[in-house]
């Protein structure tokens, strides 16, 4: 569920499939939305990562378009110590830009789960 860090770099956490979600996307998403990751480990935010609605600024999303397909990473740095990743998935929504109900439910219930996961390691967040 994690990487190592290194020297100013916050462990990254995976919750749930979200790592083999990530990994079934093209090369390209990859590498992009990979790299965005790396950012907000770092303490930086990609310029293409950008507050998710709903949530609040510290949970945000990187957007990566390839091949007519629209790929999409959604994290959060809210917890001071880690970053988690909550979900990595391919946008079907038939409503145009917005993301479907069962994505929004999903990661609402990952960040549940990662402000939970966070406690278990570090204790409570004064977020």
């Amino acid at each position: 569920m994690r990487s190592k860090p290194g020297s100013g770099e916050k462990p990254l956490f995976w919750v749930s499939s979200s790592k083999r979600d990530l990994l079934v996307m093209p090369g390209p998403v990859v590498r992009a939305l990979g790299i965005a990751l790396s950012v907000a480990q770092y303490g930086a935010r990609h310029p293409a990562a950008k507050p998710w609605k709903g949530e609040g600024p510290d949970v945000c999303e990187v957007v990566s378009n390839f091949d007519g397909g629209t790929f999409r990473a959604v994290y959060t740095v809210r917890l001071p110590q880690a970053v988690y990743v909550l979900h990595c998935f391919q946008k079907k929504s038939p409503s145009g830009v917005r993301t479907a109900r069962t994505d929004v439910d999903l990661i609402r219930a990952r960040l549940r789960l990662a402000r939970a996961d966070y406690e278990v390691r570090y204790g409570k967040a004064d977020r």
